[in-house]
This record gives structure tokens, sequence and C-alpha cells, in this order.
């Protein structure tokens, strides 16, 4: 029974966040390149609640069905290269030093690390270092998305522990 209220969590989590990363992509972006990231708050209670295995399972699939549904190949590359490098920043920060390190900074850390992996597969893209130029814009909207998704975390966490179904899993 437990496996199987873990994975219907699981696939809860992921259809949050697809849902999540959908309606982000309607919203105009202000400036290239910088989005809130507000679908990777289910990556980072997933990490929290149930593991770092299910918070890259959860990614993945967030990320694979996403750019199906409102993106191309090339947004599955950038995605899915920012995601691998924010979620493994995140897992190995939260594993060794959840008990030194707030959420707030796990995300900020995982924002900027999202960013260079995104910024990895353009400059392969474009067969160009130049782009890293625009790091810094990205570093400053890193810290504050990070720390809002940090924030929104919480809160996500707070409230899915009163989920009676789940528990037992959390």
């Amino acid at each position: 029974m437990y496996k199987t209220k873990k994975m219907i969590f699981v696939s809860f989590l992921t259809a949050m966040a697809l849902v999540i990363y959908v309606l982000e992509a309607q919203i105009p972006i202000l400036f290239p390149g910088i989005k809130l990231g507000l679908a990777n708050m289910i990556s980072l209670a997933a990490l929290i609640l149930i593991g770092w295995k299910e918070a890259l399972i959860i990614m993945f699939l967030r990320t694979l069905l996403g750019s199906m549904f409102s993106g191309s190949m090339s947004a599955f590359m950038f995605s899915l290269a920012g995601g691998i490098f924010s979620n493994i920043v995140m897992i190995l920060l939260y594993k060794l030093l959840k008990d030194s390190i707030s959420l707030w900074s796990v995300s900020i850390c995982g924002a900027i690390f999202h960013n260079i992996g995104q910024l990895l597969v353009a400059s392969f893209v474009i067969q160009d270092l130049r782009v890293y130029v625009y790091l810094p814009i990205l570093l400053i909207s890193s810290i504050v998305t990070g720390y809002f998704i940090g924030l929104c975390t919480k809160f996500l966490i707070d409230h899915l522990k009163k989920i009676p179904m789940f528990k037992e899993i959390l």
C-alpha cells in the first residue's frame, strides 16, 4: 500500500508541475531568458518530502511533457539541462547541508545552476562562449526568483503535509 500511495503522490506532483509549467509558458517574457520557474518548486518539495530520485523523475517528466505540450525540441534541451544542473545542486546541498542551510538558499543555488545549465546548452548550440556575458543578469534574476520559489516551496510543503491520504508517506 505504501508504494502505491507513493506512486500516486509522485503522479500528483508531476501533474501539478506540468500544469504550472504549461501555464507559466503562457506568461509573456519581460526579459529574454528570465522566467519565475514556478514548476521547480514541485521538484524541490519532492526532494524534501520523498527523496532525490522522485525529484529527478518529476523534473524529467514535467520537462518532457511540458515541452511536448507547449514547446519545442530546443525548449526541451534548455529545460532539461537547466533542470538537471539545478536538481543535482539542490540534491547535494540538501543531502549534505540540510541542517545548516535554509530552503531559500537551496532554491537560490538551484536557480543559479538552472541558468548555468541553460547557458551551457546555448553556448553549445551557437558555438560561442560569449553567451556567458548574459550570466550576471541571469544571476541577479536567479537570486530573486530562487528566493521566491523557496518561499512558495515552504508554503507548498506545509500544505501538502495536511493531505490525509499522503500522511503516511511524508
